[in-house]
């Protein structure tokens, strides 16, 4: 039965029988716990492992197939100018939306200061953010899949093959061999996704249980809701009027990739899923290798939709009336913590201390909307993964 429906069918499939499942485990959580979570930690483990060596060797594989170092340059140029530009908008997004709505919603009473988990603040800065970027030695970021920094060797590496010509042939035909297997490797692992979305999701509903939004309700639908224009007014006609691609058709090819991001909530895991759709939706291979890579690392628009939301939400809850400049505080490091949020499970929590700290929003607060943080964080990796689709579709039609 499975095998006859598609892999759209199957995951969608697989997310609602986890939800029927974890509420009618809710008494059983320690038999979840130990026997269903720890199927979907492997599946999840087996993604991110195949993730690494598919970055590195399909963005050197997509340089040597464009064989002009220039285009590769234009083509990461264009795309980090549309990532920012839809991020700016989504930040924007999410701050006037939150403020016009925070008269509305039912509120969190706050106290700070008083036994509220201590949580450290990054001391991150612009340029610490570039400085990241470049490894000081090459395997680590293999190791710890530090994604900016493996995209930067694979750039490295990649154009020196193309300047080096005749003598970098054994080079290039190993990178486009090892490439090849990597695909191969990933069609496995893809054939496991329903299983995998299922344990996955399955725990979340559990722990959480019927009365998963509860006091965290208009948070979590406004966050919601600001997913959603942004998909309809952002992406939707830059797809249409850049990309030359009817938006219906866009989202119904990349439902695969969408629906895993939305129960694996990690952008990097899904990467291979949103390989998958884009070259359904005519972007060549080499050239959505590369853009999604380096979307799935500095693109994070559902990250920058929510800082600008749980900003003002917890600011509202506090008591705190926010000035202008306080805005443009949570703007600029929204903008900035997004391009630099890990895209694994819970890694916005971290940056979105140093954006409360950069409006005088009590930092204690985090440790509060963290309650809701993997909930908010299914949707707007949906968001992120959209962005990066929409941006090989526009990079493919206009640029390439």
């Amino acid at each position: 039965m499975m095998k006859k429906l598609s892999l759209t069918s199957q995951i969608a499939l697989a997310l609602a029988l986890s939800v029927v499942a974890g509420i009618l485990l809710q008494d059983s959580a320690d038999f979840v716990n130990e026997y269903i979570k720890p199927l979907g930690s492997i599946f999840l483990n087996l993604l991110k492992f195949v993730v690494v060596p598919l970055v590195l060797f399909s963005i050197m594989a997509g340089i040597l197939s464009m064989n002009d170092v220039s285009k590769v340059g234009r083509l990461g140029l264009r795309a980090l100018l549309y990532f920012t530009f839809t991020t700016i908008i989504a930040v924007t997004l999410g701050l006037v939306a939150s403020t016009l709505a925070k008269g509305f919603l039912p509120l969190i009473h706050v106290e700070t200061g008083s036994g509220s988990e201590a949580i450290e603040i990054p001391d991150f800065t612009v340029m610490d953010q570039i400085v990241n970027m470049f490894p000081d030695n090459i395997m680590l970021p293999l190791t710890n899949m530090t994604m900016m920094q493996v995209i930067v060797i694979a750039v490295f590496f990649g154009v020196a093959m193309v300047h080096v010509g005749e003598a970098g042939e054994a080079a290039r035909k190993l990178t486009l061999s090892a490439n090849a297997v990597v695909s191969k490797v990933l069609s496995y692992i893809i054939a496991l996704a329903p299983v995998g979305v299922f344990c996955m999701l399955t725990p979340v509903v559990v722990a959480n249980g019927p009365s998963v939004l509860g006091s965290y309700a208009a948070l979590i639908a406004l966050g919601y809701s600001c997913f959603f224009l942004h998909a309809v007014c952002v992406y939707a006609p830059l797809v249409y009027l850049l990309g030359g691609l009817s938006p219906f058709r866009f989202f119904k090819e990349l439902q695969p990739a969408m629906l895993f991001a939305f129960s694996s909530d990690s952008s990097v895991a899904t990467l291979p899923y949103t390989m998958k759709c884009t070259e359904k939706l005519g972007v060549r291979e080499d050239v959505g290798n590369f853009v999604l890579s380096l979307g799935a690392t500095v693109n994070m628009d559902g990250v920058a939709i929510y800082l600008g939301v749980a900003s003002v939400f917890m600011a509202t809850c506090c008591g705190i009336d926010l000035t202008l400049n306080q805005y443009f505080a949570i703007a600029f490091a929204s903008t900035v913590a997004s391009i630099g949020t890990p895209g694994i499970p819970g890694g916005s929590l971290a940056l979105m201390a140093m954006v409360f700290a950069s409006a005088q929003i009590p930092v204690e607060c985090v440790a509060i909307v963290a309650g809701v943080d993997r909930i908010v964080d299914m949707g707007r990796t949906v968001m992120s993964v959209t962005g990066d689709a929409s941006c090989a579709v526009v990079m493919q039609n206009r640029f390439s």
